[in-house]
Protein backbone atom coordinates (compact mmCIF):
# COMPACT_ATOMS: atom_id res chain seq x y z
CA UNK A 1 0.00 0.00 0.00
CA UNK A 2 1.48 3.35 -0.98
CA UNK A 3 1.50 5.96 2.05
CA UNK A 4 1.36 9.97 1.40
CA UNK A 5 2.84 12.36 3.68
CA UNK A 6 3.21 15.98 3.95
CA UNK A 7 6.89 16.55 5.02
CA UNK A 8 7.89 18.92 7.87
CA UNK A 9 11.51 19.88 7.17
CA UNK A 10 12.81 17.13 10.41
CA UNK A 11 11.36 14.80 7.70
CA UNK A 12 12.73 16.33 4.40
CA UNK A 13 15.97 16.18 5.60
CA UNK A 14 16.04 12.45 6.87
CA UNK A 15 14.39 11.43 3.48
CA UNK A 16 16.72 13.26 1.14
CA UNK A 17 18.46 10.07 0.15
CA UNK A 18 15.50 8.76 -1.14
CA UNK A 19 14.15 11.72 -2.74
CA UNK A 20 17.05 12.12 -4.53
CA UNK A 21 17.50 9.30 -6.04
CA UNK A 22 13.82 9.60 -6.80
CA UNK A 23 14.75 12.82 -8.61
CA UNK A 24 17.55 11.01 -10.16
CA UNK A 25 15.01 8.53 -11.22
CA UNK A 26 12.58 11.19 -13.00
CA UNK A 27 15.76 12.81 -14.83
CA UNK A 28 17.40 9.63 -16.10
CA UNK A 29 13.94 8.65 -17.51
CA UNK A 30 13.41 12.02 -19.57
CA UNK A 31 11.07 14.15 -17.25
CA UNK A 32 12.12 18.02 -17.93
CA UNK A 33 11.70 19.03 -14.31
CA UNK A 34 14.14 21.49 -14.51
CA UNK A 35 17.54 19.11 -14.94
CA UNK A 36 20.34 18.28 -17.41
CA UNK A 37 20.98 14.59 -17.73
CA UNK A 38 23.08 12.73 -16.22
CA UNK A 39 22.18 14.23 -12.85
CA UNK A 40 24.74 13.19 -9.65
CA UNK A 41 23.17 11.94 -7.01
CA UNK A 42 24.92 14.70 -4.51
CA UNK A 43 23.63 17.29 -6.71
CA UNK A 44 19.80 15.40 -6.12
CA UNK A 45 20.61 15.38 -2.42
CA UNK A 46 21.74 18.79 -2.29
CA UNK A 47 18.93 20.27 -4.08
CA UNK A 48 16.43 18.37 -1.69
CA UNK A 49 18.71 19.80 1.17
CA UNK A 50 18.27 23.64 -0.37
CA UNK A 51 14.57 22.92 -0.21
CA UNK A 52 14.32 22.47 3.90
CA UNK A 53 14.59 27.01 4.20
CA UNK A 54 11.38 26.66 2.19
CA UNK A 55 9.46 24.39 3.75
CA UNK A 56 10.72 25.78 7.48
CA UNK A 57 9.44 29.09 5.78
CA UNK A 58 6.07 27.93 4.86
CA UNK A 59 7.14 28.94 1.40
CA UNK A 60 6.93 24.98 0.19
CA UNK A 61 4.93 22.16 0.75
CA UNK A 62 6.02 18.54 0.01
CA UNK A 63 3.86 15.52 -0.17
CA UNK A 64 6.12 12.30 -0.36
CA UNK A 65 4.86 8.72 -0.87
CA UNK A 66 6.23 5.39 -0.34
CA UNK A 67 5.55 1.76 -0.14
CA UNK A 68 7.37 1.03 2.89
CA UNK A 69 10.29 2.69 3.02
CA UNK A 70 10.58 2.92 -0.86
CA UNK A 71 9.75 6.92 -1.55
CA UNK A 72 8.35 6.51 -5.38
CA UNK A 73 6.77 9.69 -5.67
CA UNK A 74 6.67 13.62 -4.46
CA UNK A 75 4.83 16.85 -5.52
CA UNK A 76 4.87 20.22 -4.04
CA UNK A 77 3.43 23.68 -3.94
CA UNK A 78 5.14 26.56 -3.96
CA UNK A 79 3.27 29.73 -2.14
CA UNK A 80 4.18 33.24 -3.05
CA UNK A 81 5.18 35.41 -0.35
CA UNK A 82 3.93 38.21 -2.14
CA UNK A 83 0.50 40.55 -0.33
CA UNK A 84 -1.14 40.04 -4.16
CA UNK A 85 -0.75 36.75 -4.80
CA UNK A 86 -1.31 34.58 -1.44
CA UNK A 87 -4.76 33.18 -2.73
CA UNK A 88 -2.40 31.34 -5.64
CA UNK A 89 0.28 28.77 -5.60
CA UNK A 90 2.47 26.71 -8.47
CA UNK A 91 2.17 23.10 -8.68
CA UNK A 92 5.82 21.77 -8.42
CA UNK A 93 8.08 18.81 -8.92
CA UNK A 94 5.39 15.99 -9.43
CA UNK A 95 7.29 13.01 -9.73
CA UNK A 96 6.38 8.93 -10.03
CA UNK A 97 9.52 6.76 -10.04
CA UNK A 98 9.09 4.60 -13.10
CA UNK A 99 8.35 1.38 -11.31
CA UNK A 100 5.12 2.94 -9.87
CA UNK A 101 3.84 4.31 -13.03
CA UNK A 102 0.77 3.55 -14.11
CA UNK A 103 -1.12 2.41 -10.79
CA UNK A 104 -2.53 6.09 -10.52
CA UNK A 105 0.08 7.62 -8.13
CA UNK A 106 0.49 11.09 -9.97
CA UNK A 107 -3.03 11.58 -10.28
CA UNK A 108 -3.93 10.69 -6.42
CA UNK A 109 -0.33 13.47 -5.65
CA UNK A 110 -1.82 16.22 -7.93
CA UNK A 111 -5.55 15.17 -6.01
CA UNK A 112 -3.89 15.82 -2.47
CA UNK A 113 -1.99 18.99 -3.22
CA UNK A 114 -4.98 20.52 -5.03
CA UNK A 115 -7.38 19.34 -1.88
CA UNK A 116 -4.18 20.94 0.35
CA UNK A 117 -4.37 23.85 -1.38
CA UNK A 118 -8.03 24.69 -1.23
CA UNK A 119 -8.16 24.12 2.76
CA UNK A 120 -5.70 26.85 2.87
CA UNK A 121 -7.90 29.14 0.96
CA UNK A 122 -5.53 28.47 -2.63
CA UNK A 123 -8.00 29.55 -4.95
CA UNK A 124 -5.85 29.21 -8.38
CA UNK A 125 -3.05 26.77 -9.17
CA UNK A 126 -0.78 26.71 -11.63
CA UNK A 127 2.18 24.62 -13.29
CA UNK A 128 4.19 24.13 -16.72
CA UNK A 129 5.08 20.61 -18.13
CA UNK A 130 7.16 20.23 -20.92
CA UNK A 131 4.76 20.61 -24.15
CA UNK A 132 3.56 16.66 -25.83
CA UNK A 133 4.93 15.26 -22.48
CA UNK A 134 3.54 12.27 -20.80
CA UNK A 135 2.25 14.74 -18.00
CA UNK A 136 -0.19 16.82 -20.29
CA UNK A 137 -2.64 14.23 -20.36
CA UNK A 138 -2.79 13.42 -16.58
CA UNK A 139 -3.25 17.48 -16.48
CA UNK A 140 -5.77 17.84 -18.65
CA UNK A 141 -7.54 14.88 -17.76
CA UNK A 142 -7.76 16.34 -14.06
CA UNK A 143 -9.54 20.03 -15.01
CA UNK A 144 -6.65 21.80 -15.71
CA UNK A 145 -7.02 24.68 -18.45
CA UNK A 146 -4.45 24.92 -20.66
CA UNK A 147 -3.41 28.77 -21.04
CA UNK A 148 -0.73 28.59 -23.27
CA UNK A 149 2.60 27.50 -24.84
CA UNK A 150 6.20 29.32 -24.48
CA UNK A 151 8.77 28.06 -27.21
CA UNK A 152 12.28 27.01 -26.21
CA UNK A 153 11.06 27.16 -22.62
CA UNK A 154 13.76 25.11 -20.84
CA UNK A 155 16.29 22.35 -22.14
CA UNK A 156 14.90 18.77 -21.89
CA UNK A 157 17.73 16.67 -20.08
CA UNK A 158 19.35 15.78 -22.83
CA UNK A 159 20.18 19.57 -23.39
CA UNK A 160 17.49 19.72 -26.34
CA UNK A 161 15.55 23.51 -25.94
CA UNK A 162 11.36 22.61 -25.79
CA UNK A 163 8.65 24.87 -25.01
CA UNK A 164 6.28 24.42 -22.01
CA UNK A 165 2.72 24.52 -21.65
CA UNK A 166 0.89 26.37 -18.74
CA UNK A 167 -2.00 25.97 -17.22
CA UNK A 168 -4.18 26.68 -14.25
CA UNK A 169 -6.95 25.24 -12.42
CA UNK A 170 -9.21 27.08 -10.39
CA UNK A 171 -9.38 25.34 -6.41
CA UNK A 172 -11.73 25.24 -3.67
CA UNK A 173 -15.32 26.86 -3.07
CA UNK A 174 -14.36 30.90 -3.80
CA UNK A 175 -14.90 32.39 -7.00
CA UNK A 176 -12.27 35.59 -7.69
CA UNK A 177 -14.61 37.84 -5.91
CA UNK A 178 -14.83 35.98 -2.79
CA UNK A 179 -11.43 35.40 -3.18
CA UNK A 180 -10.35 39.32 -2.85
CA UNK A 181 -13.04 40.11 -0.07
CA UNK A 182 -12.06 36.73 2.03
CA UNK A 183 -8.31 37.57 1.54
CA UNK A 184 -8.92 41.07 2.77
CA UNK A 185 -11.16 40.11 5.99
CA UNK A 186 -8.20 37.85 6.87
CA UNK A 187 -5.68 40.66 6.63
CA UNK A 188 -4.10 39.42 3.72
Amino acid sequence: MTRVTRLEVAQLLAAVDELADLLTDTVDDGASIGFLAPLGRAAAVDWWRERANSVAAGQLAVWAASIGERMVGTVSLAIPDKPNSRHRAELVKLMVHRDARGEGLGRRLLTIAEDAASAADITLLHLDTETDSPAEHLYRSTGWTRAGVIPDYAASPDGVLRPTTLYYKRVGAGTPADVGAGATARGR
